[in-house]
């Protein structure tokens, strides 16, 4: 599976094709017998997920200090994390445990990503109709990191944990999020930066859920001239803040195109269409 995942192998039979074109060196890989579709299929359904996950966690851990130091486009010293979700769309016939509407299968894969040398840190794949705040009970948020979502993370008590846990989460704001301001900050407007402002939440729900001060930046992207608001708890970070923050994570659906291979699962023709929620 390692060789699969490695070489872009999309289906049990494309492996067995490439293996067998390499039947004079296999010894050297390790392999003692043919390799067939019939074994690989037999080893998939016996073989504990666990043992492909903790080998995972080490692999992890070897690679994350070899990109600790790796420039990420944002002058900051923590670890920056972006989490996102990709949905996966599958075929029900092929797959009727993983049903998502009346006539459409899917899967859905929560990824944390280390922004820096975009390594995984955290997945968890879920059936389709699992929302994205939900994984937020799953993360133990790292103290002193910043954490980088969509809108579709907030949630003002889950997000009150990271608070607790003494790290930073940058998430755009909603529409209809009631704030209230209390003051406003200098900013450089040459940044794109167009307001920097200390927040409360003014709604009973949201302001019992979470009732420190929040910081909302307003930044205008001069190419798409599209006003983006984020909400943070970080109150210290100098200059554009979460624009700066927001813009390193576009690092994220790059290395989730750059590298499909690392969450595709295929049908038979080896094709499976991936849809990425914005």
């Amino acid at each position: 599976m390692a060789f699969a995942q490695l070489t872009y192998r999309e289906s049990l039979r494309d492996i067995e094709s490439c293996l067998r074109a390499l039947q004079s060196k296999l010894y050297h890989m390790g392999f003692r017998g043919k390799v067939s579709r019939s074994t690989l299929a037999d080893a998939n359904e016996s073989h504990d997920w666990r043992i492909f996950a903790e080998f995972a966690q080490v692999l992890i851990g070897i690679a994350r200090p070899l990109h600790a130091h790796d420039p990420i486009g944002v002058d900051l010293d923590q670890s920056l994390y972006a989490l996102d979700s990709t949905t996966i769309d599958l075929c029900l016939s092929l797959f009727p445990w993983a049903k998502f509407r009346r006539r459409k299968a899917a899967v859905k894969m929560h990824t944390l990503l280390d922004l820096h040398g975009n390594i995984p840190t955290f997945i968890r794949v879920t059936s389709g109709d699992v929302h994205d705040v939900n994984i937020l009970d799953e993360i133990m948020p790292e103290a002193g990191s910043f954490y980088v979502m969509d809108r579709g993370y907030i949630d003002f008590q889950r997000l009150f944990v990271f608070t607790l846990s003494s790290a930073f989460f940058v998430v755009r704001t909603k529409s209809n999020v009631l704030i209230q301001r209390r003051y406003s900050h200098p900013v450089d407007k040459r940044t794109g930066v167009r307001s920097d402002q200390t927040v409360i939440l003014t709604s009973f729900e949201s302001a019992s859920a979470y009732p420190d001060a929040l910081r909302r930046v307003s930044y205008l992207d001069k190419e798409t001239q599209k006003r983006l608001k984020f909400l943070t708890n970080n109150s210290k970070t100098a200059g554009p803040g979460g624009q700066s923050l927001s813009n390193a994570t576009d690092s994220e659906p790059h290395a989730l195109r750059e590298n499909p291979h690392f969450m595709r699962p295929s049908d038979p023709r080896g094709r499976c269409r991936i849809r990425r929620k914005r």
